[in-house]
């Protein structure tokens, strides 16, 4: 006999009730379902590991293939003369 367990803390998805969730497994379907007591929501999802997508290749997570382009230049920054502030 499968044991029904009830989570605590979790709120339905379809009627936001709190602590109305319980949850089991079958291990011979490798699914695990849960269920509302109070509205009668239901849903699975398989037990099985799924390969994890693969992350898209971005400038941002790729390392730098040689040094930027451009030269280096000291740049200082001088006070407007006509402005005085008193």
């Amino acid at each position: 006999m499968t044991t029904k367990r009830f989570i605590a803390g979790a709120v339905c998805p379809r009627c936001s009730e709190m602590d109305k969730i319980r949850a089991w497994r079958d291990d011979e379907a490798e699914k695990q379902y849960r269920e509302c007591v109070a509205c009668g929501y239901q849903d699975e999802q398989s037990t099985v590991v799924q390969a994890q997508p693969q992350e898209i290749a971005t400038r941002v997570n790729q390392p730098h293939s040689s040094a930027p382009e451009g030269d280096a230049a000291v740049i200082n920054f001088v006070p407007n003369p006509g402005t005085t502030k008193h």
